[in-house]
């Protein structure tokens, strides 16, 4: 079963990108650039074929996404086909064309649960006046606190709470309430796991400071549109984009305030990415696992957006910012820019990978 979550994980992550660089190549082509080379995956290579179009096709041993060769992809370059022989207004369509295909893909994926039930996660999150209704779904089992009444009796994170003491239990506080009015007894439990229903017997605690039934409890709520289920997906897609920015920013100031090092708690690597597909593609079916496909395509198209140096939005910027200065930006300065934000960009990656595995173990 491992086997297949790996397997699940690294395909989402290449096609998000591969779908990523394939916006560059199309609007590359679009605008007279010559593509040299589309590659799916990280050299080395394992297989190529030029096609008729002069274009090389290269799949890579490395599954960690893919890329895109043009010619000439330098600012100065000059000859006809070259990246650098563009306008700028096409050079930013070129950069940019993959930040719009991940933003795309995150939208019409999230039409899509917008429209089979999408799991609220904002507090206002986009919804259409009726068309769009809230569905509550069991109270869950989030956490369980060692040596208390839930884990003594075999319950296990995850499990959903059909009835508490032959009652229905519609929300969190009606558990709590019914669990604190009979604190020391033993009552029934009736539980979802996996699809099926069970029962085991509880004996309470009387210690309110723990929790009398011992396990932190949650609620998800579904959201469901018929209609208007496009407009919420790009409604929900813009608050998501801007609640993205926000934790960006957050991050960027706490970095400032606490030093690199504080990072590595904010943001999650490829490790850590693939540890919350795993889980997903497991334990929470194809709903959660399309919804997170979305929020990481999305996330590739907010960091890509950033003046990042070696990133889409940083050769962007650095573009601006030599025009700006009225000063010729030359392949050697061009590539001293990029490299240095590419061993910053390795730096952030190592630290953050590094922490991505200290948290799997």
């Amino acid at each position: 079963m491992l086997f297949f979550e790996i397997i699940v994980g690294l395909i989402i992550l290449v096609l998000l990108v591969v779908s990523h660089e394939l916006g560059h190549a199309y609007q590359a082509r679009r605008s007279g650039v010559v593509v040299e080379e589309f590659g799916i995956g990280l050299p080395p290579q394992a297989w190529k074929k030029k096609l008729k179009s002069g274009l090389i096709f290269t799949i890579n041993w490395l599954p960690l996404g893919g890329f895109v060769k043009l010619q000439g992809e330098y600012d100065s370059a000059d000859k006809k086909g070259d990246y650098g022989a563009v306008s700028f207004w096409q050079k930013t369509k070129i950069l940019f064309a993959g930040v719009l295909v991940n933003w795309l893909v995150a939208a019409v994926l999230l039409s899509i649960l917008a429209l089979t039930g999408m799991p609220k996660v904002l507090p206002n999150q986009a919804a259409i006046t009726g068309d769009t209704v809230t569905i509550s779904q069991p109270v869950e089992i989030a956490s369980l606190v060692k040596d208390h009444a839930a884990a003594k009796a075999g319950l296990k994170a995850g499990d959903k709470i059909v009835r508490f003491d032959g009652q229905e239990v519609p929300t969190v506080d009606s558990l709590v309430k019914l669990s604190q009015e009979r604190k020391g007894k033993e009552i029934t439990v009736i539980y979802n796991r996996d699809g099926s229903e069970n029962s085991v017997r509880v004996t309470l605690g009387q210690n309110n400071t723990t929790g009398v039934f011992g396990a932190g409890l949650g609620q998800r709520e579904i959201m469901r549109s018929t209609w208007s289920a496009p407009f919420v997906g790009l409604a929900t897609t813009a608050q998501f984009t801007w609640a993205t920015f926000q934790g960006i920013g957050s991050l960027f100031s706490n970095i400032i305030s606490n030093g690199v090092g504080s990072a590595s708690g904010s943001v999650a690597g490829p490790i850590g990415i693939l540890g919350t597909i795993f889980p997903a593609a497991e334990q929470e079916g194809a709903t959660q696992l399309v919804f997170l496909t979305a929020i990481i395509s999305l996330s590739l198209a907010v960091m890509n957006v950033m003046p990042i140096p070696s990133l889409d939005g940083g050769r962007w910027f650095t573009i601006v910012a030599f025009k700006l200065l009225r000063k010729k930006l030359t392949k050697e300065r061009e590539e001293n820019v990029q490299i240095a934000g590419f061993y910053i960009l390795m730096a952030l990656i190592i630290l953050v990978t590094i922490s991505d595995v200290a948290k799997l173990f």
